[in-house]
């Protein structure tokens, strides 16, 4: 091992440099004179010493191992005393998104209950009936988390975001909610819905994917739906008024589940406000989120739109379902999904398109699969419907059996898995076939 040499005064002039033999600890060769005689005692010579001694536990690159092996010594060049670049103690990038995203849910389905509670007092207090608030109010407060989504995504241009969430949410209507909740409990279905309803969601949704299929929704096309959106609006309260008069209303719970609770003392307006602030905010938020998960997994904003953010902002219709049937309010389950679904149509993509200043172009993928998959998807609703006028567990099981393979295939699709053809193969040719048999034996059994 070499040790440190000294001169007349213990010490040599030249630059501080440290030699390393191959398995050997590092020792200091020289010392810096301005060092030992600028402080004139025997800790600075520790501290130089130390230093030079910290240098070796720095990881050598390439060069120097080389050097090293061929031998036997190495000179630490000065500039491995500090790191290159600053240490990051910022958080994953993920994580932070992430925490966006859960935040961007919970401010909308918490935003579009404040609307709710605020707009019914507002509307009861103008002398509205607790009916028609229940056919208004309430139906825009369960779509309202996909139209604050929607509208913001158009506004910052990112439409595939804007389009995939209301096809994916009114797929996931469908398939996830409306087969949960006949899972948990078959579900009866209003006489109403069979006749008027449901005709009009296959109707709407047929009508979108005919706007679409010249490449996009233009925003005269927006403004079409919106406008429908408001006839069918004042044909459901001359309807429900109509049907007061003569006394053949069904009683039904349109009464505010946050009554009794503290949000009664705050005033209506204030509500009103918090509520749209709170959707507009975490409307944004997620759409944010979202664009950075494509990003981050390499997959298009249109994928995500359709999975991620068409579920979360669903999450207000699953709620609302699921109250309805620990209430016993099983018909009302299915109006709620299939009211969202209309107003999804109608009131998202008609103010998504009338505020983007290019309409909403229509991805390529999504028009050569998603998109009929929506209007199948409304119109297998018929057939179960009328099969005895209710939903069963067998047909609840077969629409989440649908649900989940309808996100693998849009999973390998996007990342282009090698078993995408195989899958593909079986549900057209097995699945899908058998399960219009099972439907088609249900209508039968159902009419006699």
């Amino acid at each position: 091992m070499a040790g440190a040499s000294s001169g007349d005064d213990g010490h040599r002039g030249g630059d501080c440099t440290v030699q390393v033999r191959a398995g050997k600890p590092a020792t200091v060769r020289r010392m810096d004179d301005d060092a030992v005689d600028g402080a004139g005692n025997r800790f600075e010579i520790f501290v130089a010493s130390f230093r030079a001694l910290a240098i070796d536990r720095l990881p050598m690159s390439r060069y120097h191992r080389r050097n090293t092996r061929a031998s036997g010594v190495e000179t630490m060049p000065a500039a491995r005393e500090r790191p290159s670049h600053p240490i990051d103690h910022r958080p994953p990038a993920m994580l932070v998104e992430t925490l966006m995203f859960v935040a961007g849910l919970v401010l909308l389905v918490v935003g579009a209950e404040l609307t709710v509670n605020g707009g019914s007092r507002v509307a009861t207090t103008f002398g509205i009936s607790p009916l028609v608030v229940g056919l208004t109010v309430v139906a825009f407060g369960t779509s309202a988390p996909e139209t604050a989504v929607t509208v913001g995504a158009a506004l910052d241009g990112r439409t595939d975001i804007a389009l995939g969430n209301v096809v994916g949410s009114n797929i996931f209507n469908i398939l996830l909610i409306l087969g949960l909740s006949a899972v948990i409990a078959p579900l009866h279905v209003n006489r109403q819905l069979i006749r008027q309803e449901v005709p009009l969601m296959i109707a709407v949704s047929v009508l979108l994917a005919g706007l679409l299929l010249d490449g996009g929704l233009a925003r005269i096309e927006a403004a079409v739906l919106f406008l429908l959106l408001i006839a069918y609006t004042v044909f459901l309260v001359v309807q429900a008024r109509r049907g007061q008069r003569r006394g053949e209303a069904e009683a039904s719970d349109t009464g505010d589940p946050l009554a009794g609770s503290w949000l009664d003392r705050v005033p209506a307006p204030i509500l009103i406000v918090l509520g749209i602030a709170g959707l507009a905010l975490g409307g944004q938020w997620l759409v944010d989120s979202a664009s950075a998960f494509a990003r981050a997994l390499g997959v298009s904003e249109l994928v995500i739109g359709l999975t991620v953010v068409a579920i979360g902002t669903s999450l207000p219709e699953v709620a609302a379902s699921l109250m309805a049937i620990i209430r016993g309010q099983r018909d009302m389950a299915v109006g709620n999904i299939v009211g969202s679904n209309i107003f999804n149509v109608l009131c998202c993509l008609g103010l998504a398109g009338m505020v983007s200043s290019t309409g909403l172009p229509a991805p390529s993928a999504l028009m050569r699969f998603d998109i009929w998959v929506m209007v199948a998807t409304a119109a297998c609703c018929l057939p179960i419907i009328v099969s005895g006028r209710r939903v069963s567990r067998g047909e609840g099981a077969l629409l989440l059996t649908y649900c989940v393979a309808y996100i693998l295939y849009t999973l390998m699709a996007a990342t282009h898995h090698d078993a995408l053809p195989a899958f593909s193969y079986v549900m057209a040719v097995f699945v899908v076939p058998l399960s219009a048999l099972v439907l088609l034996a249900n209508v039968l059994q159902g009419r006699r």
